[in-house]
């Protein structure tokens, strides 16, 4: 009896450290300071808070984007941006939702390219929640509909300063 409680006790304390480590893993989404620029195009970001992408490091260091597509333009060629990081310092990468304005993992949104909805920088890649893309396709003329894991170089949109109001 002594001994099934003895295992009893230290399952539960390894849990319990397993669900700390987990936890402690996931980073939470960071809101941009009126000092966060775009690594790619050099753009403050908060005025576009509704635009907003962020990637978060490992080692609790983070970039934040104007936008998806710069987001995209970052993470698909890192070194280009910080030599000092790969794809394998990720912790998180989060984008603000389209139509909620929440800032969701990027892993959980389809992103819809060649719509009529322009970001900070022109044409975008925008996020929206799986059950709003044939809604948000329809509305906005969207020509493509793309996980996270499918996004490519060719789908990310070339675009100009859009000055939003």
């Amino acid at each position: 009896m002594r001994r099934k409680s003895f295992v009893l006790i230290v399952l539960s304390i390894v849990s319990a450290v397993f669900l700390s480590v987990s936890m402690a893993l996931a980073a939470d989404p960071l809101k941009p300071t009126s000092k966060d620029k775009c690594p790619v195009c050099g753009m403050l970001v908060h005025p576009y808070t509704q635009w907003s992408a962020q990637i978060i490091f490992k080692d609790g260091t983070y970039a934040f984007f104007d936008g998806p597509k710069d987001m995209f333009k970052y993470y698909l060629d890192i070194p280009k941006y910080n030599k000092s990081k790969t794809s394998a310092d990720i912790s998180d990468i989060y984008v603000t939702e389209y139509y909620s304005t929440k800032v969701m993992k990027a892993d959980g949104v389809t992103f819809v390219s060649g719509s009529d909805v322009m970001g900070p920088m022109g044409k975008e890649l925008v996020a929206i929640t799986n059950d709003k893309v044939k809604t948000f396709t329809s509305d906005h003329k969207g020509v493509k509909a793309l996980k996270f894991s499918e996004v490519t170089d060719a789908d990310i949109p070339d675009g100009h300063m859009h000055h939003m109001k």
